[in-house]
Formats: C-alpha cells, structure tokens, sequence
C-alpha cells in the first residue's frame, strides 16, 4: 500500500520497498513498475523537504564547478575579468557583480541562483563596476582590446 512519507520511519520502509521492487526490474506498464515510479516520486518529495541545503555559497559553487571541469584560476579570467579579479573573488574580498554572475551562468552553467541570493553577494548596474569591468570584451578605437590601450578613452583622474 502507497501512503505519503511524513517520516524518517516512512521513508526507510518507502527506500527498502524502492530496492525490492528495483531487484525485480518490473516491466514498463505493470502495477509494480507503477508503484516504483510513485515511491520514487514520494521519496524524493520528502528528502527535498527533510534534507533541503539550500544554494551553496557562490566562491563554493565556482570552486566546486572548477573542480568539476579541470578549470584554473587563468581559465575563469574571461568571466570576471582580470587573474587578479579572480583572486580577489576567490579569497572573498570582491563580490561577484551581475556581469560576472551572468558570465559564470552562461559560460560554466551555475546556477543564476546562486549569485542572485541576498546577503549582498551581488552588486547591480554599471554604477556597481569599476572603469576596468566596465571595459571588458570591449574595444578601443585604435581596435586593441579595451583593457590593453593607453588611449583616452581609458579615465583618467584629472589633474590637479
């Protein structure tokens, strides 16, 4: 019998149940197969609500998605912006901005989420960026990469 899992005794009989029925390897279409997929359905619906963690911290998630890939600091440069940018991420002493946080998503495919979590891990809108983040993947007139030009364009503090 099939009944909603609303404890830890509920869930170890759903699992023990899930294991037994997966020995069998019922056939598509059966009443166990059926009853397979609806406990499959129950527990997982009790573990995201007994065991929820939340989103992980943003520096965790691109460490971990680094881990993953095989990535090095060098190879996160084109989506925050500078080696010394990554560090400063990475030893937590620079918040991921929404460019950034849009970068990392596209690029190495964490979760948008994550960045976008209160607490002040992201800064917001041209205003939040310093004049190099706001030069990234641009071009100066002379057509060098924006960063790499000395020409005016670049601010410069005004003489005093």
């Amino acid at each position: 019998m099939i009944k909603l899992i609303k404890t830890a005794a509920d869930h170890a009989i759903a699992k023990g149940r899930i294991g037994e029925l997966m020995a069998a390897d019922p056939p598509e279409g059966t009443a166990e197969a059926n009853e397979l997929e609806v406990l499959a359905h129950l527990v997982e619906s009790y573990e995201k609500q007994a065991f929820n963690l939340g989103l992980p911290d943003p520096v965790e998630a691109i460490k971990f998605r680094m881990e993953q890939q095989g990535l090095t600091r060098q190879d996160l440069v084109p989506f925050l912006g500078s080696p010394s940018r990554v560090s400063e991420v990475l030893a937590r002493k620079r918040p991921v901005n929404l460019a950034m946080a849009r970068r990392l998503h596209e690029g190495l495919g964490i979760p948008a989420e994550v960045f976008l979590r209160g607490g002040g891990h992201l800064r917001r809108g041209m205003g939040g960026l310093s004049p190099e983040e706001r030069l990234v993947g641009k071009e100066c007139p002379s057509g060098r990469p924006a960063l790499a030009c000395a020409c005016r364009h670049r601010r410069r503090p005004a003489a005093t």
